[in-house]
């Protein structure tokens, strides 16, 4: 008696498709799986993006408060260790080692706005005045010396008049150096005034700051509690170490500033160096972005300094290569260590990205926006190694956990 056709099912169907050659040098089921999902993927990204009005609210919340928070998160890792040096040590009550960190803190701002900022203003407007003629001076230095030089000859060849140029074409120059320089004024004027409108206008960064520091070691505790059992070990190792690497850059980050900005301004004193105040401040918020700050810090340095004498320029040399080397051999080593093990062209490759994206704010939280990225995919990875291993039916084709766990065993030390 003949037996009636087996009805075929979704797995006969796979098992089908997966003996065909071009699937399986695609990959198999496997690969067939991960395009669909991220066809699914896909779709919903093309869903949302046709409904985006539905979250412009969530952007202008975002946009209005992402400011003050993240404000509040720099002073709340500087002020953290010196709390905990006056409740731990000193055995001061928490709220009132707030309120002295908090009066000590507006004391010293205080202090820097009507001691410090009315001298540093005088020397900005008088460089800004000045730094035409700088400029101007170094073309005509550097025509002179390229005239009796060993390329005079091939410089000649090109019948380049600078006293021309210095006439008409410095004059478009002059115009665009000046409404640039007056653009980036008027742009920083108009952020600071904006800055300080939002500060005064609403109390959010001093309250926020105020709460960070009395609650903001149980913040992780309390997101713990609203995730899954079964997640939560993880989540706790993902809040230390992000802690760690947002903790070691910010204060790592602005002692080492404040270092270089105080060793350039008494070198430059002591060379004698002009605006030297102004270019040791220059240096030192500059600082904050690695590699690239201390190319935009010595740049008005090299030319005023070009332009006074040649000797100038050899003791400006002299002076940035020991504040350079005491910074990368001793105090950056102490400061800092290697708590974010970032590879330096990594580092060049986030600054330039994040600030073609965001501007001067993606520059300044581009690294540790991107530290914390890393604690959370190195632990993502650790994961997967450890599932892929458990499905995995071929011993020696597993991943060699051991190698895995001592490298995320150093990242947490």
């Amino acid at each position: 008696m003949r037996q009636p056709p087996k009805k075929s099912s979704l797995r006969d169907f796979w098992s089908i498709r997966s003996t065909s050659p071009i699937v399986g040098f695609l990959g198999g089921q496997s690969t067939l799986f991960v395009l669909l999902c991220l066809l699914f993927i896909g779709l919903i990204i093309l869903v949302f993006t046709q409904v985006s009005f539905i979250f412009y609210p969530i952007q202008v919340f975002f946009s209005t408060v992402v400011l003050p928070v993240v404000l509040a998160t720099i002073l709340y890792y500087l002020m953290r260790p010196i709390l905990r040096f006056l409740v731990d040590r000193l055995r001061i009550p928490r709220v009132y080692g707030i309120l002295i960190i908090l009066l000590a803190a507006a004391g010293l701002l205080t202090l820097v706005i009507f001691l410090v900022l009315p001298f540093l203003r005088l020397q900005t407007i008088n460089l800004f005045e000045e730094f035409p003629t700088y400029f101007k001076q170094l073309i005509l230095d550097t025509d002179h010396f390229l005239r009796n030089s060993i390329f005079g000859s091939v410089y000649q060849g090109f019948n380049f008049n600078v006293n021309t140029f210095l006439d008409s074409g410095f004059e478009s120059i002059g115009k665009f150096f000046t409404e640039t320089i007056g653009g980036i004024a008027s742009g920083v004027t108009s952020f600071v005034s904006a800055l300080t409108g939002i500060i005064l206008s609403i109390v959010t960064v001093p309250l926020i700051l105020f709460y960070l520091l009395k609650d903001g070691e149980k913040l992780p505790q309390m997101i713990l509690r609203m995730l899954p059992p079964r997640l939560r070990d993880d989540a706790s190792i993902i809040f230390r170490d992000a802690d760690r690497q947002i903790s070691a850059y910010i204060q790592g980050q602005i002692l080492v500033a404040i270092a270089i900005g105080i060793m350039v301004s008494i070198g430059f004193l002591i060379i004698k160096m002009k605006y030297a105040l102004l270019l040791g401040v220059l240096a030192m918020f500059t600082s904050i972005v690695p590699y690239l700050g201390p190319v935009i810090a010595i740049t008005p340095a090299a030319i005023i300094a070009m332009v006074t004498s040649p000797f100038m320029l050899v003791k400006l040399a002299i002076v940035w290569t020991i504040v350079q080397v005491i910074e990368g051999k001793f105090i950056s080593p102490q400061i800092m260590g290697k708590s974010l093990h970032i590879h330096p062209i990594t580092i060049i490759f986030v600054l330039l990205t994040a600030g073609s994206l965001f501007g001067v704010a993606g520059v300044i939280l581009g690294i540790p926006a991107y530290a914390l990225l890393k604690v959370v995919a190195t632990h993502v990875f650790y994961l997967f190694t450890l599932r892929y291993n458990r499905f995995e039916t071929q011993e020696e084709l597993y991943y060699e956990t051991d190698s895995i766990e001592e490298y995320y065993e150093n990242d947490k030390e």
